[in-house]
């Protein structure tokens, strides 16, 4: 059965690489992005190589199970293909490519993938990560040892675990089968793209409805806009009738869609210019398959990255808690600066500080209980000492509690002996002894 939909796909060299290395492929019923690696050519010959052998499984299987067993053969030979490029062109050596396919079987989708591309699917206004990138950091997410944003700007990002090369003539594909809806659009890409515009823009983009096409020319604006780093291959498949097929001739973009094959072409002179610096590293690759260990030194250097990161933390507490503990300190010493004259159970006394607590911690001290009984003085003064009342100075303080007296002369009509005045906690009397 033919699939009934439409797709698009589109390939873009960037803005910084002088060459393509990746394919795509958009046909009736297989969809395929390669992301090539090993230099100037090696990724050219790689995706190419890849898409050529995944272009004869673009056609009505009978299963799924027929779908992947075939998917599985074309990818070993793909594998056993680089093998044979290597060894006939030397300078190839190292050569490798990311597969990332559908194979669409009724309302089915068989889907293959190794590398770092990726395969999204758009579903009920939701946007999915279908593959999992088959890369170094992808396992430091897997193990909880970095977050999936530490993993967008880690420096070994490009670190590849498992890819199409010619060091492996078995590949190990991530295969399996997922069932479609009209509607749905799976958009597959290079690292170009995911590496450059997230998923929050992905998904605006496809909430806007356009045709393939057009939702394909978008994205990649935003990857341009994103400084495009790296080639960008996009691949976008719509599910259903929403958009009529415009063509029934498969695409193939990128490297791949070279007529008689890849040519190799001389390597650019590097500019010496200080104006051109990032020019220079134009046709290092993008992507490459460690070996064992190199591994090991990025464990290790991830666990000393680690290290400085959780001594960097630790610091940064540190700073914080010293700051909050001068504040708080500066803070206190400006509260003892501040007087008030409340009540102390049945009598008015002058407090040195504020009214306020910082939960169990009072903010205020006594430094003297004047001796006026709350029940000597007038309703209206009782109720504003209840209430506490606000001192500008201890001199204030002293004049709001000789009103205080006075009213309560006036309540009892006993003239009380004079108290000397209170001294603030920490300050001299301003005599030699003890007397008064």
């Amino acid at each position: 059965m033919v699939f009934e939909g439409s797709s698009s796909a589109i390939s873009h060299t960037g803005k910084v690489r002088s060459n393509n290395q990746d394919s795509g492929y958009a046909g009736a019923n297989l969809f395929a992005v390669a992301d090539g690696m090993g230099g100037h050519a090696g990724g050219d010959v790689a995706s190419t190589i890849a898409i050529q052998q995944l272009e004869q499984l673009d056609q009505a299987f009978a299963s799924t199970d027929d779908a992947q067993a075939s998917l599985q053969a074309a990818t070993t030979t793909a594998a056993n293909h680089l093998i044979r490029a290597a060894k006939e062109q030397p300078e190839l050596a190292g050569l490798g490519t990311t597969v990332s396919a559908i194979i669409m079987v009724d309302d089915h989708a068989v889907i293959g993938h190794i590398g770092d591309s990726r395969i999204y699917l758009y579903r009920d206004d939701e946007l999915t990560q279908i593959t999992a990138d088959h890369t170094f950091v992808q396992r430091l997410v897997d193990s909880g040892r970095i977050t999936p944003e530490e993993a967008r700007y880690h420096p070994r990002r490009s670190v590849l675990m498992r890819v199409l090369s010619d060091m492996d003539n078995d590949p190990e594909l991530d295969m399996f089968v997922m069932p479609t809806l009209p509607g749905d659009r799976w958009l597959l890409c290079s690292d170009g793209l995911s590496g450059v515009v997230d998923e929050a823009h992905i998904l605006k983009a496809m909430r806007m409805s356009l045709p393939p096409g057009r939702t394909a020319d978008n994205l990649l604006k935003q990857a341009l806009d994103g400084g495009a780093p790296d080639n960008v291959t996009i691949v976008l498949v719509e599910v259903g009738g929403l958009h009529p097929l415009s063509s029934g001739t498969a695409t193939i973009v990128g490297a791949a869609s070279t007529p008689s094959g890849v040519l190799i072409p001389a390597a650019r002179a590097a500019r010496t210019s200080w104006l051109h610096p990032v020019r220079q590293a134009a046709n290092d690759p993008s992507h490459f398959e460690p070996a064992a260990d190199y591994l090991e030194e990025l464990i290790e250097e991830d666990r000393r990255r680690a290290k400085r990161r959780r001594i960097g933390w630790i610091a940064a507490l540190l700073v914080v808690i010293l700051a909050l503990t001068g504040a708080g300190f500066l803070a206190y010493n400006w509260t003892q600066t501040r007087y008030f004259v409340g009540a102390d159970e049945d009598s008015v006394v002058i407090f040195q500080g504020v009214q306020q607590n910082i939960g169990p911690i009072s903010l205020s001290t006594e430094i003297e209980d004047t001796g006026i009984l709350l029940a000597n003085l007038p309703p209206y003064q009782r109720s504003s000492v209840e209430r506490t009342i606000t001192a500008r100075s201890l001199a204030d303080a002293m004049a709001i509690v000789d009103r205080l007296r006075a009213g309560e002369v006036a309540v009892t009509g006993e003239t009380p002996s004079p108290t000397p005045a209170p001294t603030p906690e920490g300050a001299s009397d301003g005599t030699d002894g003890g007397g008064v």
